[in-house]
């Protein structure tokens, strides 16, 4: 696996309900590419499928040359950043990105140190035993993005991360972003509702309309 792997869709095809889902492309590798499109029309779909949280009914979903059918989630090189953040309420901020590099949090001296500095590098050191109830909202995400650094995985997959943030917050957010993206050279794709914000972050755009993906550009 490169560290900077391309994302095809080889007429990957997924019914859920009443709706038929049918993406075909390549999402470019090491680039940051902004997902758009009506609500309902297959954007989250289309993450699940890449990520693993959905398996299609048939084609491939190819990672770096590799087909990822059948491949657990937690085998796949993808992490994901979710609008809620994903923290547990009873974990304070340290396990809870802890959690990043061994669910069952064994974790050695280099985990910790690596932990500690995921945190810092977000802007939350000295966090540590805060619990999320006690941060806002921005330093609830920022904490995830935290849990994604130490993860250290080729592709980073983004479900409108910055949705529940205001304006301010979700321009030093896309920042951050954009800051961790230069020093990785990690493939992104970011779900988003925001004109102006996919106009500052991202190097492609996807559209996705009926269910499919209609432009690329």
């Amino acid at each position: 696996m490169t560290q900077s792997p391309s994302i095809v869709l080889d007429s990957a095809a997924l019914a859920l309900g009443d709706k038929n889902f049918r993406f075909s492309g390549e999402i470019a590798g090491g680039r940051v590419t902004a997902v758009t499109g009506r609500s309902g029309s297959g954007k989250t779909t289309l993450l699940n499928l890449i990520a693993g949280f959905e398996e299609p009914d048939s084609g491939r979903v190819i990672i770096g040359g590799a087909a990822m059918n059948g491949l657990h989630v937690a085998k796949r090189p993808v992490t994901v950043v979710f609008q809620e953040n994903n923290l547990f309420a009873h974990l304070d901020i340290f396990t809870n990105t802890g959690l990043g590099l061994n669910a069952r949090l064994r974790l050695d001296r280099n985990d910790r140190q690596k932990i500690s500095h995921a945190l810092a590098r977000v802007g939350l050191e000295g966090f540590e035993r805060r619990m999320p109830a006690s941060l806002s909202g921005g330093e609830r995400q920022r904490a995830a993005f935290a849990r994604a650094l130490v993860r250290n995985r080729p592709v980073l997959l983004l479900d409108e991360p910055f949705a529940a943030l205001d304006p301010e917050m979700r321009g030093e957010m896309g920042a951050l972003l954009l800051e961790l993206h230069a020093e990785t050279g990690n493939t992104v794709m970011i779900v988003s509702h925001e004109p102006g914000e996919v106009e500052e972050i991202a190097d492609h755009r996807l559209v996705i309309e009926n269910e499919a993906i209609s432009m690329r550009y």
